[in-house]
């Protein structure tokens, strides 16, 4: 017991006698090459504080990256030997001579180091770098908004334990990462290299000359020896770290003579697609405009709204829009598609308006404008939509030259006696006609406020199914089905998609309203066919439609 405190005091007095004494930096390699990582190490003979190195000074000619810190005690024969070291990536800003100052640790102070910095050239990467980073943009000279690409291609010969990629930066820019990264290999100057290559888009939102800042690789290689001893692999490797070349960008102002909405872009088009072809338009038939926006060098975020304006007597339901972004010869492509169903309500011939986009060509720096022409179609009557279902056009006025009128068709006689005699007995009849008719006529015009409910109902649930679109489907479902129940006074009874069974007691009607459920809300969800729901409630009109020409029959006098 003696002994074991006697040996516990003397390793007490050891480490307490213990200071600081001696600081070295060293470097890995001198000369170095511009925008390739060196790794500064410097070790103090003494537990000391992890914070003691400030590497600040050394911001002004290299890009500082990382620094780890270990610290290792060990006793021999009662000594005692303490260490600190703290390992640095710099990456030189700029070829000549660059300076490591003294480091102050604790008031003990390192040596300069000199470093003699090398130009980035393409020979001198491909002899001396293990890695190295190349940028390439689609265009320098360019508009505020307009998206350009950045591709980064990250080279490196060695083997990579870890790693990673910073993005790029550039003040007042939105950058974004298109798609996933790709690999590939190349021979440089005889050197295999593997290749990662990510690409970004890159609108700056502000105009003037500004420098775009390449992204920093940041990683650990596996060193030669490591390869030699998988035993002791983890432990053999080294920190890197590399930057490509910041490129100079030129963003011009939006020209003073743009208004409206601002899309600089290098091409620009609308495009359409009719289905069925315009020579199949009928009445009630949902018909499907596909309208395609197309620009290069814009986001899809930037696309603007696609709208479609009808004439009286059509009825258009826009689908929701898609939007698609891609790489296509190095050029960001977007594109946006809106589907537009159009529902004509009575036969004729209707004159769409033309749609434009006025938009900014990069390429020419001229403003033009992306056209759809004005086009007319000529809807045909439809033997299989019942009358009732059409919206009839207004009524003609009276003292219309084309109506004769119905004074003049009495007035007939030259007889001034029978003429006045005729003209009071019409009167009184019209007078007796209106008194037994007040009431039925009243009846009569609610009627057709009912119908036109029932007519913008029936043609939205067509619509849906023609488009097999099964939102708009089961978000009309309900509304047709209570316009239906209008007619009997009954659409306080249908209140959920349940209750259409019940009240309809369709079998057709009801197969197609669950296989429509089951392929949204079911365990398996599947592309929706509208053709069943279409086929069941057309039927179910036609026999409605018959039982009321029976009945307004029965019920004429």
């Amino acid at each position: 017991m003696v002994k074991v405190i006697i040996t516990l005091l003397a390793i007490l007095l050891s480490l307490n006698s213990y200071a600081l004494t001696k600081v070295s930096a060293t470097v890995d390699k001198n000369p170095a090459v511009v925008n390739e990582s060196l790794i500064l190490t410097v070790v103090a003979d003494d537990d000391i504080d992890s914070n003691a190195l400030d590497t600040s000074t050394l911001l002004g000619d290299f890009i500082v990256g990382r620094t780890s810190v270990s610290s290792q005690t060990s006793m021999v024969n009662f000594d005692t030997t303490r260490t600190t070291t703290w390992t640095t990536v710099l990456i030189p800003r700029k070829p000549g001579e660059l300076i490591i100052p003294a480091f102050n640790i604790d008031g003990v102070k390192t040596q300069v180091i000199a470093i003699k910095a090398l130009a980035a050239d393409k020979l001198t990467a491909s002899n001396q770098q293990e890695l190295f980073i190349t940028t390439q943009v689609s265009a320098t000279d360019l508009y505020v908004q307009q998206q350009i690409t950045l591709t980064v291609k990250l080279h490196f010969a060695a083997e990579l334990k870890r790693g990673s990629l910073t993005e790029p930066s550039l003040t007042g820019a939105n950058i974004l990462q298109i798609g996933k990264d790709k690999e590939s290999e190349n021979i440089i100057n005889g050197k295999r290299y593997r290749i990662i290559e990510r690409v970004y888009a890159i609108s700056p939102q502000q105009s003037g000359d500004v420098v775009l800042k390449s992204p920093i690789f940041s990683g650990e290689i596996i060193m030669p020896s490591a390869r030699r001893s998988n035993f002791l692999s983890f432990a053999d490797t080294k920190p890197v770290s590399i930057i490509g070349d910041d490129i100079a960008l030129t963003v011009k102002a939006i020209p003073t003579q743009i208004s409206g909405a601002w899309l600089p872009s290098e091409l620009l088009a609308l495009h359409q697609e009719w289905q069925p072809v315009p020579s199949q338009f009928k009445v009630g038939e949902p018909i499907t405009r596909t309208i395609t926006l197309t620009a290069a060098g814009l986001s899809k975020e930037q696309l603007p709204e696609i709208t479609m304006e009808v004439p009286q007597g059509l009825k258009v339901y826009p689908d929701q829009e898609e939007l698609h972004t891609g790489l296509n010869n190095e050029r960001l492509v977007s594109q946006k598609v809106v589907n537009f169903a159009i529902v004509a309500s009575q036969a004729g011939e209707y004159q769409l308006p033309e749609i434009t986009i006025p938009w900014w060509n990069t390429v020419t720096n001229k403003a033009e404008i992306a056209k759809i022409p004005g086009q007319k179609i000529i809807i045909l009557p439809n033997a299989d939509i019942a009358p009732s279902t059409i919206q009839q056009p207004p009524s003609v006025n009276l003292e219309s030259p084309t109506q004769p009128r119905v004074v003049e068709t009495v007035i007939i006689q030259k007889d001034n006696f029978l003429q006045w005699l005729f003209l009071a007995l019409w009167l009184l009849t019209l007078l007796a006609w209106y008194i037994t008719a007040k009431r039925p006529f009243k009846i009569k015009q609610t009627s057709s406020a009912t119908n036109g409910k029932v007519n913008n109902a029936h043609l939205a649930i067509l619509a849906a199914c023609k488009q097999n679109n099964g939102e708009l489907a089961l978000a009309s479902l309900l509304p047709w089905a209570q316009s239906q129940a209008s007619v009997n006074n009954q659409s306080d009874a249908l209140t959920t998609l349940d209750s259409l069974h019940e009240y309809f007691s369709d079998k057709a009607l009801s197969d197609a309203i669950v296989e429509l459920q089951q392929s949204y809300y079911g365990k398996s969800p599947s592309q929706w066919s509208g053709n069943n729901l279409l086929d069941a409630i057309q039927t179910l009109h036609k026999k409605n439609h018959v039982k009321s020409a029976h009945s307004a029959i029965a019920l004429n006098p």
